[in-house]
């Protein structure tokens, strides 16, 4: 069987709860890919020829043809996991997120063993509102690769989302003691340890992020509230202003709105 490239990986994005002081935040799920190596030339017609003017054709931005592509790899070669898992992807490129469950579930009958394609069916999941099925597919994901910081991080965010605030604050130093620079992991760990009135803690997670991500906007928002709880007016003043400056709109309007009023003073 040739080699190709299999790039398993889509983007995602999970809202998150409320935060009490400035309406709400959002949290990015993790990207992950698995890169193999591909031959110079692969005969026209053949499942792999599809397959890798597929990643060509999303690398230029053609979607749909892509999609078109990966249909014909797999009717050439209906077992063909890599290609199920991947159009699911592009699928989610075109917010088709039932129809890339359905691939990625296929994927998954053909080849139980990969987690990448668990880890992307979890964050497509929690996508439709599917939590409980969202953790379950983490959890096969981790245990298959208990080395995947993307999957404890992701998990850690649906736990937040169910207010599992203890157990997601696991989940994020799983991640972060795989992965000491996942600036995602910290912010998200600060969210938690906000709800459980840890304030100093998320302070600390808030600024933690912000040194290895300054554009981590949301961060500065956090932060803010965090010390805005402890009574620390002028520093959360500080912080919104700050994420002003870098274009949070979330506070823009914020300090916009009468709600605001007592920071504009400052």
């Amino acid at each position: 069987m040739k080699k190709r490239t299999a790039f398993i990986g889509a983007i995602l994005s999970l809202m998150s709860l409320g935060q009490p002081l400035i309406i709400k935040t959002g949290v990015s799920l993790s990207i992950s890919g698995l890169v193999l190596s591909i031959p110079e030339k692969v005969n026209a017609q053949t499942g792999d020829f599809y397959f890798n003017r597929a990643l060509k054709k999303t690398k230029n931005g053609d979607i749909y043809g892509a999609i078109s592509d990966y249909t014909k790899a797999i009717e050439i070669n209906p077992n063909d996991f890599q290609a199920y898992a991947n159009r699911g992807n592009r699928k989610v490129d075109l917010q088709d997120l039932q129809g890339a469950i359905s691939d990625y579930t296929k994927a998954i009958e053909i080849n139980p063993n990969n987690f990448l394609v668990f880890y992307l069916r979890g964050n497509t999941k929690f996508y439709l509102g599917d939590k409980k099925g969202a953790i379950s597919d983490l959890n096969r994901a981790i245990n298959l690769n208990p080395n995947h910081a993307a999957s404890y991080h992701n998990r850690g965010s649906v736990k937040n989302n169910l207010k599992q605030y203890k157990t997601a604050i696991l989940d994020f130093d799983k991640a972060i003691s795989l992965n000491p620079q996942y600036a995602e992991a910290f912010y998200n760990r600060g969210r938690s340890k906000y709800f459980l009135k840890d304030f100093y803690g998320s302070i600390n997670d808030n600024t933690k992020a912000l040194e290895l991500n300054p554009n981590k906007l949301d961060a500065y928002q956090n932060r803010g509230n965090a010390k805005f709880a402890l009574g620390d007016k002028i520093g959360a003043c500080a912080d919104f202003k700050k994420g002003v400056s870098k274009g949070n709109k979330q506070l823009v309007e914020f300090l916009n709105s009468w709600r605001g009023g007592w920071c504009r003073k400052m």
